[in-house]
């Protein structure tokens, strides 16, 4: 039987930068980057700290959170192209992994001086967690403690804020369990979509270990766990708006379940809609949060 041939298509040189400028851009994982650096600094605003303290606490989110993403699609390039996958500039030669890896450690040296700009106790607590994020990135996202840096970096993050305040005070206890509420409902949806692939390359966090199934049902209760924490924890009462939160979050994602075997992205728009409500109750709660 005969053969075609097809030779390999080239962008002309002249658009090869410009290529591999997206790829490096779209390598960093943008959606996450960009939704944990506005949270950050949308609790530093809503703390009522200076202009200034709220960008340098902005700047250092934004640098470890790109070491992070950029770290996870380079070390991740062979599974990537091993099961195919789409969106992963790495994978399909966009950009080279050196030229990632590269722009991974830039990120993380500058995020050590950022972080600790803010105080001593504030960087070691942001480094620390993003320590944890490329920890998940290079060994545990394969083991049943893949949650953990998810919990860690989400919890740290009001811890960050308040120890940038003046007097370093600590964070309230109900701020940092939701916040490691939120992360692991993050880690379990944003694991979920892969977890067949994931499956095929060895990958055994404990999404995987639960199943697509087991995983889509655990999503709503980290979810509804930290809206309960956020409307009950803080002292005084809980007002219309979080007890109306709190009364919705669980037929919200029951819905939402429920209706995921008509619509397969019903479950995930549940969720998303019990996270977002918890994020703004996080957020409205931002003078009280040490």
């Amino acid at each position: 039987m005969g053969t075609t041939d097809r030779s390999p298509v080239y962008a002309p040189a002249s658009c090869r930068p410009l290529r591999r400028a997206a790829g490096l851009v779209l390598s960093c994982h943008p959606g996450p980057v960009v939704a944990v650096t506005v949270l950050a600094t949308g609790l530093a605003v809503s703390a009522r700290l200076s202009s200034a303290r709220c960008a340098l606490i902005g700047a250092a989110v934004l640098a470890g959170q790109l070491s992070v993403g950029w770290c996870n699609d380079a070390f991740d390039a062979r599974r990537d192209a091993a099961v195919g996958r789409r969106g992963k500039p790495v994978a399909d030669g966009s950009v080279g992994p050196g030229a990632v890896w590269a722009a991974a450690f830039a990120a993380l040296l500058l995020c050590v001086p950022l972080s600790l700009a803010c105080g001593l106790a504030a960087g070691t607590v942001h480094l620390a967690a993003v320590a944890a994020a490329w920890a998940y990135n290079v060994k545990l996202k394969a083991t049943v403690l893949s949650w953990l840096p998810y919990a860690a970096g989400f919890g740290s993050l009001p811890a960050f804020v308040t120890l940038s305040m003046p007097g370093r005070p600590w964070p309230a206890w109900w701020a940092v369990t939701a916040g490691a509420l939120l992360g692991i409902a993050a880690h379990l949806g944003d694991v979920l979509p892969d977890i067949p692939d994931d499956l095929r390359t060895g990958v055994r966090g404990l999404p995987h270990r639960l199943g697509v199934t087991g995983t889509r049902l655990l999503v709503p209760v980290p979810l509804v766990a930290a809206t309960a924490v956020l409307v009950l924890g803080p002292a005084g009462p809980p007002g219309a708006w979080g007890a109306a939160t709190l009364f919705a979050a669980v037929p919200t994602a029951v819905a939402g379940l429920a209706l995921g075997r008509y619509w397969r992205k019903a479950a995930f728009a549940g969720t998303v809609a019990v996270a977002a409500a918890d994020v703004a109750l996080l957020l409205a709660r931002g003078t009280a949060l040490s």
